[in-house]
């Protein structure tokens, strides 16, 4: 897959695998969540990376406490592995739906590259862990979804203990399936 191609595949492929619910399995729990409808081509990815079984063995890499975790993205060969037989590609952002970045909203991060138009990243997620939420981040990053059950384990992973580079000093892997 490429920029090219990207939207027009995750366009049909939201038509045919309109799965919604998603659970996050780490050793600290399970993260239940719930992909709105109307952003559909980040959630058509997260299904489309779900059903690859691109975030079996991944990690939480990121760990803010009283902000966010975010996960997908790690510098492991295995992942750019799986990266390269997926393609390389970004997302446009749907930040338009009126949905905020209340505590336990899942949303994508945007590309680390050249990016004007905050195109996301669409190999890594994050969940707003924040008790009073993050709004600071609305318009600028695509909400996808919610945690409907588990957000206790999210408040476990973000108050482990992290190095400088905010990576938990115990790796945090997971992996995701889809509930219905």
């Amino acid at each position: 897959m490429t920029d090219d191609n990207a939207i027009s595949f995750f366009f049909e492929y939201e038509k045919k695998n309109k799965e919604n619910l998603v659970r996050i399995i780490t050793d600290f729990g399970n993260i239940d969540i719930e992909l709105f409808q109307d952003t559909p081509y980040h959630r058509a990815n997260f299904i489309f990376l779900t059903k690859k079984k691109y975030f079996d063995g991944e990690f939480f890499h990121r760990v803010v406490k009283d902000f966010i975790i975010q996960g997908g993205n790690s510098d492991n060969r295995s992942t750019s592995k799986k990266r390269r037989s997926i393609g390389k590609y970004l997302l446009p952002p749907d930040t338009k739906k009126g949905y905020k970045h209340h505590r336990g909203v899942i949303s994508m991060p945007s590309s680390e590259i050249e990016n004007p138009h905050k195109l996301a990243s669409p190999y890594e997620f994050f969940i707003v862990q924040k008790k009073d939420g993050a709004y600071h981040l609305d318009g600028n990053y695509t909400a996808f979804g919610k945690v409907i059950k588990g957000m206790s384990v999210v408040d476990k992973i973000a108050n482990l203990e992290t190095d400088k580079r905010e990576w938990p000093l115990d790796n945090v892997r997971f992996k995701t399936i889809i509930i219905k």
